[in-house]
């Protein structure tokens, strides 16, 4: 039984194994054969594919030669209507031309004309102009003969030769012309003066009304109150080693005398003295007083005064509103905050000067910005007056030009003290120090100084012939002259003021203006018995 199964079993196997051998036999004919059917189909349809696009690219390129036959015949019917436009419009615009031609020869030979004519014209008066040449040398030759009888005749009636006759009527006529011409210019300068002061008052007074501000003067003595007598030993110190160092490490002078609890500081340069006031009120509130911290003190109180110069200038520059300036100009405006000039504060006439040299620049229609600026910075040169040679408006002048400021404003700066002026911002600057020394109050002098002043403004008026009296008044700033109505008359009486206001300018130096006045009086008195 066992082999019959085995038999069986293998026959199985056997069997299952031909049949997979046939069916992958199958399976590879079936493929065979498939694949020769896809190569014949694909290489059928292929030829079907190409064979229909040659027809399709035939039947394109038919289409674009009849596309392109047809634009070849619309182009060249456009071009032959071009042709024939472009030959109408050249027709025309030759005709045009020829228009212009014609007439513009029509327009030569009337000018022709007209220049045939004109000669012919000319021609008739060089002829008559002939004439009356001849006509004019035959009269002169009269007249010159006539000259010489009449003049024969004068020398014989008046004894005169020629000459002396022509000298002594030219010296009538000179008297009588120079009486004229002062008699006109006299007229004249009496009307424009008095439109000149209707007008500068006017404005003066529009500026002046727009403007107000304080006046500072200066303290004199610069004294430091201290608390004891024994302060003043300690100031002094030990074989005055003390009060040594303080001068020499400031650069002024401590002045100790009797007065009861006060020392007072000297120095013409005001910021060091500030710093020197400071640097010794410090000590004295610290008590400890020696060479060292007397040093030490003093940078302190350097720094600090340079501060407040710093801050002097900017809120002085932000109060006037003056633009673009350099911090080194700002600084030493700044130091003006301690010089006084004839016992006014220099800082703050300076803001003065440029806000009445604003209000006037634009009562005159001048720029107001330039204007201003001059003002502001026309005193900067006494910052730097006793560290350079020179008068403060040339120190000043350099100092502006060196830190970049215009031209024009260095001009105003340069002339603002001078008799001549090169522009209308010097004019205005010069006028606005005026104005601002002038205010009541704003500038004091000594008496003696004052005295002299005004004796050398009446001696200036005595030395011409004819002036009797001479007043001074009004703190030097007027001159009355009375003059003898015998010796000087109307129109001598307006040259004589014009002489004296030129001998004051030459000999005399002064702030401001000063106004001559010649008064010319008559009387006639008569007694009734």
């Amino acid at each position: 039984m066992v082999r019959v199964w085995i038999a069986r079993c293998i026959k199985k196997i056997i069997i299952r194994r031909v049949d997979m051998d046939l069916s992958i036999l199958s399976v590879f004919l079936i493929s065979l054969v498939s694949v020769a059917l896809g190569i014949f189909f694909g290489l059928f349809i292929n030829k079907y594919i190409n064979k229909k696009n040659i027809e399709e690219a035939k039947e394109a390129a038919n289409q674009y030669i009849r596309r392109s036959e047809s634009r070849s015949k619309e182009i060249l019917i456009e071009a032959k209507e071009e042709a024939h436009n472009i030959t109408l419009k050249t027709e025309k615009k030759l005709n045009r031309i020829q228009l212009d031609l014609d007439r513009t020869e029509s327009r030569l030979e009337t000018r022709e004309n007209s220049i045939k004519d004109l000669e012919v014209n000319l021609k008739n008066k060089n002829i008559e102009l002939n004439k009356l040449l001849k006509k004019s040398e035959k009269n002169q030759e009269e007249i010159d003969i006539s000259k010489k009888e009449i003049k024969q005749k004068l020398e014989n009636i008046t004894g005169l030769s020629a000459e002396e006759a022509r000298v002594q009527l030219l010296e009538e006529v000179d008297s009588d012309i120079t009486y004229e011409i002062s008699k006109k210019y006299r007229d004249a300068e009496l009307i424009a003066q008095s439109e000149i002061d209707q007008k500068s008052k006017m404005i003066l007074a529009e500026s002046l009304q727009r403007y107000a501000s304080e006046v500072v003067q200066e303290n004199t003595v610069s004294a430091i109150a201290i608390p004891n007598e024994e302060m003043k030993g300690r100031l002094i110190g030990r074989e005055g080693r003390n009060i040594r160092a303080i001068e020499n490490i400031t650069g002024t002078d401590l002045l100790i005398d009797e007065a009861p609890e006060t020392v007072s500081i000297s120095c013409f340069d005001p910021v060091r003295r500030k710093v020197a006031i400071q640097t010794v009120e410090k000590l004295i509130q610290d008590g400890r007083i020696h060479p060292a911290k007397i040093e030490e003190i003093y940078e302190r109180s350097k720094n600090e005064i340079e501060e407040i110069v710093r801050k002097s200038g900017q809120n002085a520059v932000f109060e006037v509103n003056v633009k673009g300036l350099h911090p080194e100009i700002i600084k030493l405006m700044g130091r003006l905050q301690f010089r006084y000039s004839y016992g006014e504060n220099v800082l703050q006439h300076s803001k003065e000067v440029g806000m009445i040299a604003a209000m006037l620049a634009s009562e005159l229609k001048v720029d107001v910005q330039n204007a201003k600026t001059a003002g502001f910075l026309h005193d900067i040169g006494k910052a730097l007056t006793h560290e350079f040679e020179g008068s403060h408006a040339i120190i000043g002048a350099d100092v502006a030009r060196k830190y970049g400021v215009s031209e024009e404003i260095v001009t105003a700066i340069k002339e603002h003290h001078d008799t001549q002026m090169s522009s209308v911002e010097s004019f205005i600057v010069a006028a606005a120090d005026a104005i601002s020394a002038a205010r009541p109050g704003a500038r004091h002098d000594t008496l003696e100084a004052y005295i002299q002043r005004l004796e050398k403004l009446e001696n200036v008026a005595k030395e011409f012939d004819g002036v009797q009296k001479v007043f001074a008044i009004q703190a030097g700033r007027e001159v009355r002259v009375m003059v003898d109505p015998e010796d000087v008359d109307d129109v001598e009486a307006s040259s004589l003021a014009r002489n004296i206001v030129n001998r004051i300018e030459e000999t005399l130096s002064y702030p401001g203006q000063i106004k001559v006045i010649v008064i010319r009086e008559s009387r006639s008195e008569q007694i009734a018995s």
